[in-house]
C-alpha cells in the first residue's frame, strides 16, 4: 500500500499561545511545507520539523524522520522541560526584530531608574514637588549585563550610546567591544562590585537557577550613585528568588527592581511583588516573540538544511542554552 501522508511536514506544537497567526505565517512562508499541530500517531513519519513553543512532553520523541526542532523563545528551557527530547538538533530564535525589542526594554528600564522614575510617579501620587535631588549623568553609572549573548551584547552597545559605563558577565570568557568582562565564578564576585544597575540576560539552565539570591545580592556593591544597586531581570523567572528579592529590598542590598519573568506565571494575585513600592512589574513583555519576524527565517534554514546546509544558531545541550 502506497503511503499518502504529506511529506516535509511542520509540526507547530505550542502550549499557551494561540496557533493561528503561526500557521498564517508558515503556509505563506514555507507553500510547500503543510503544517500540523498534531502528528498523526507517535510515530508519524511525514514530520520533518517541529516549531515549539513548551510542547506536551514525550511529543516529539517517536517521530523517526524529525531533522531539527525550532524554538520561538529567545530561553529554550522551556524545551528541555520536556525529558523525553529526541537526539536532533535544539535551534534559538536569533532575530534582529526581537534583539532590538529586548534592547528596548532594557534601555527604558535603566533610563527609568536612572532618571529616578520610579520616586517621581511616587511623589505625583502623592501630590509632592521635590526638586531638587542630584540626578548623576550616565557616565557616572556602571550597568553589569549578566548574559553576554546576543541580547546582551546588543544592550550593551546601546547603554554605551546613551554615555553608561558597561561592565558584563558570563560563565564562559568573552570579550565585547568597550565593556568590561568577567567570567566563572571567579569573576562574578568583582563583577558584582564593578556596577550600580544589574541587567539580568542569562540563559536558565542548572547552574544560573535561583542564581538571584540573597548571597549574591549581599556581594553587590553597597552603594552608589543611586543608593544600592538597582535589579532589572528580563532573563528568565526561574533565574529569581523572588521571597529573596523581596528581603534584599526590605534589607537596603537592593534599591529598587524591575521584574518582566516571575517563577510562576501569571504572577500569582497574592504575591506581596504586586503592592512593594520597589518593584516594578512588567508582564513577560520585554520581548515578544512576533511571527511575522520569525518565520521566515526558520523556513528558510529549513529550506538550506534540506539542501545540505548546516543549521545556525544550535544549542549547546551540554550547556543548556
Amino acid at each position: 500500500m502506497t503511503d499518502a501522508s504529506p511529506k516535509r511536514r511542520i509540526l507547530l506544537a505550542l502550549t499557551g499561545w494561540q496557533p493561528d497567526v503561526w500557521l498564517k505565517e508558515l503556509a505563506v512562508a514555507a507553500p510547500d511545507r503543510p503544517v500540523t499541530l498534531e502528528p498523526d500517531g507517535a510515530a508519524d513519519p511525514s514530520i520533518t520539523y517541529a516549531v515549539v513553543w513548551k510542547q506536551r512532553p514525550a511529543l516529539l520523541a517517536g517521530l523517526p524522520n524529525l531533522k531539527a526542532i525550532f524554538s520561538l523563545g529567545a530561553g529554550v528551557d522551556h524545551v528541555f522541560a520536556d525529558t523525553d527530547l529526541p537526539d536532533v538538533p535544539i535551534v534559538r530564535v536569533v532575530s534582529p526584530d526581537l534583539t532590538a525589542r529586548m534592547s528596548e526594554y532594557v534601555v527604558w528600564q535603566v533610563l527609568d531608574h536612572h532618571r529616578l522614575g520610579p520616586r517621581y510617579r511616587a511623589q505625583q501620587a502623592e501630590r509632592i514637588w521635590e526638586e531638587d535631588r542630584f540626578q548623576s549623568a550616565a557616565s557616572a553609572i556602571t550597568v553589569g549585563i549578566m548574559g553576554l549573548g546576543e541580547l546582551g551584547r546588543d544592550a550593551a552597545a546601546k547603554l554605551r550610546v546613551l554615555g553608561f559605563e558597561v561592565s558584563g558577565w558570563s560563565r564562559r570568557p568573552k570579550q565585547v567591544e568597550g565593556v568590561e568582562t568577567f567570567a566563572g565564578d571567579e569573576g562574578l564576585g568583582p563583577f558584582l562590585a564593578s556596577a550600580d544597575i544589574f541587567v539580568v540576560l542569562l540563559p536558565l539552565t542548572s547552574d544560573t537557577r535561583h542564581i538571584l539570591n540573597r548571597d549574591l545580592f549581599t556581594q553587590m556593591r553597597k552603594r552608589g550613585p543611586l543608593g544600592a544597586p538597582v535589579l532589572i531581570n528580563a532573563g528568565r523567572g526561574g533565574l529569581q528568588n523572588e521571597t529573596d528579592i523581596l528581603t534584599a529590598l526590605d534589607e537596603g542590598h537592593l534599591s529598587a527592581v524591575t521584574l518582566d519573568v516571575f517563577e510562576q506565571e501569571p504572577l500569582d494575585p497574592s504575591s506581596r511583588l504586586w503592592t512593594h513600592p520597589k518593584v516594578t512589574i512588567t508582564p513577560h513583555a520585554a520581548a515578544t516573540s512576533v511571527a511575522s519576524s520569525l518565520v521566515k527565517p526558520m523556513v528558510a534554514q529549513m529550506d538550506a538544511h534540506d539542501r545540505g546546509a548546516p543549521l545556525v544558531n544550535l544549542v549547546d545541550r551540554s550547556a543548556g542554552y
